[in-house]
């Protein structure tokens, strides 16, 4: 499920992972076992960036979170 802001993604996380499960990197099972993973666009963006360095800091950032938080994956992005 693709979501622009991080208030839709807290929104939807909380929504789909009641009752359920919350796994690495934005993925969740609902309570019925169906699997989602909640994501900015923006993060496509940046594992598609020409520049690796930045690319790797994201997909570290990315596999130390349950939910994906977007101020954390552009700050790793921008090297902060």
């Amino acid at each position: 499920m693709s979501c622009e802001t991080q208030e839709e993604i807290d929104y939807f996380w909380e929504k789909l992972s009641a009752g359920g499960t919350e796994q690495q990197c934005g993925w969740l099972k609902d309570k019925f076992g169906l699997s989602w993973q909640i994501v900015p666009p923006i993060l496509g963006e940046m594992l598609n960036d020409d520049d690796d360095a930045k690319s790797k800091r994201v997909v570290q950032a990315m596999l130390q979170m349950v939910k994906l938080d977007i101020k954390r994956l552009k700050a790793a992005y921008a090297g902060k």
